[in-house]
């Protein structure tokens, strides 16, 4: 039994939006029903679901455009700052000179990388090098795209980049969400000893055991992007020597060049876009599946998509990339292989569309590794410890 806690989380916007924004509102909802009390330092709303986030946070929502975090903390007195998302340099300043407990969730590649994916844009070549003068010459990544603003590029400092990363370094805890992101951090100077490794688990679902029909149906989704490797999976498919059709969810940027390329490699007639499907939907395609394909070039810090579909006890074919192989165990659950091996890749699914039994055995071996090893109670009540622990930890050092 933990005593109850008041927790703060910052995190740069309120409402949902992604991945990171989910993780807040699902720990912060868990951590409240527990007990503990809980604050959000924020700077934006995103505008969708927000009476929600309100609902939760109640009165203790504060705009660090309103107020520094100096005075949020006078306010709410948190035994534990959970930051996440965040890169405004005055308040990460001031949490560390408060000398408070605090604790920073490390998401992405965001802290330490200034295109934020860790990838060149022309090669799609993985970077492992620490922030460093090399990211601006011959790397050229301060110039970086802008999606959301009125110019395709923007400047990112290197300078403010590697003053967040040095910052975050003397944070009492590092989360991240595998072995893969461990690295990375320790890679730009951080104390292995203060990384933990906490995977946002996504809950758990209503068993559904997929059919492995003679349609041969394979299952792509997520967001079309040119670093999700889309394009380089149909290139491979045209290797497949199976019959098949593969299904396509989702949208985004680069989805008319793969529609186009679909139609050029004549894939047009095995493959379809189906665009965005709501998630109650999603088990509909997963139940008459044979497998599902996860083509990311970039280092995916973990890829939530493949614990999603191991819970509906698929498996899965992946390119080695980022922290993938935290989940995925070649020849156990599905295959991994090596990055942008198109041959190899098409093999696989070559595998598991002429060996059905071994395709329905790997799926149920992945099932049981994520029920065993991402259980979502789990990871609450270790998060719970966790602020616990580090709260004691700054109480004993201050005395």
């Amino acid at each position: 039994m933990v005593d109850p806690l008041n927790i703060l989380y910052v995190h740069e916007s309120m409402g949902s939006l992604g991945g990171a924004e989910a993780n807040v509102f699902i720990t912060a909802t868990e951590m409240k029903k527990r007990g503990h009390r809980i604050g959000l330092l924020t700077r934006r709303a995103t505008g969708r679901n927000e009476a929600a986030w309100q609902e939760l946070f109640g009165e203790n929502v504060f705009w660090i455009g309103d107020q520094p975090y100096a005075k949020t903390a006078e306010s709410f007195e948190p035994d534990v700052t959970y930051v996440h998302k965040w890169d405004d340099l005055q308040s990460l300043a001031d949490i560390v000179e408060s000398g408070r407990a605090r604790i920073r969730m490390v998401h992405d590649h965001d802290m330490y990388c200034l295109r934020s994916y860790r990838y060149h844009p022309l090669s799609r070549k993985v970077c492992r090098r620490p922030t460093s003068a090399y990211c601006v010459f011959p790397c050229g990544a301060p110039l970086k795209r802008d999606r959301e603003g009125s110019l395709p590029f923007k400047w990112v400092s290197y300078r403010a980049k590697k003053r967040e990363r040095d910052l975050s370094r003397q944070f009492h805890r590092h989360l991240v969400v595998t072995n893969y992101m461990r690295e990375e951090l320790e890679i730009n100077g951080f104390d292995s000893d203060r990384i933990e490794i906490f995977p946002p688990v996504p809950r758990a679902t209503e068993p559904l055991e997929p059919s492995f029909s003679d349609r041969n149906l394979l299952i792509w989704a997520g967001q079309i992007i040119r670093g999700k490797g889309l394009d380089v999976l149909l290139r491979s498919l045209t290797q497949v020597k199976a019959p098949f059709e593969m299904v396509v969810l989702g949208d985004g940027n680069h989805r008319d060049y793969c529609e186009n390329l679909t139609r050029e490699l004549g894939l047009d007639d095995r493959v379809t876009f189906a665009g965005f499907v709501p998630q109650e939907t999603l088990k509909d395609y997963y139940r008459d599946a044979s497998a599902f394909v996860l083509s990311s070039l970039w280092p995916e810090p973990i890829a939530t998509i493949g614990l999603e579909v191991m819970r509906f006890a698929l498996p899965v074919v992946a390119w080695d990339a980022g922290g993938i192989k935290d989940w995925l165990v070649d020849g156990h659950n599905g295959y991994l292989v090596d990055w942008k091996d198109e041959t190899a890749f098409a093999k696989r699914v070559d595998d598991l569309l002429a060996d059905k039994e071994k395709a329905r055995t790997m799926g149920r071996k992945g099932l049981a590794l994520v029920s065993e090893k991402y259980d979502f109670e789990d990871y609450l009540s270790n998060l719970e410890s966790l602020f616990a622990r580090v709260a004691q930890e700054h109480r004993d050092s201050a005395a």
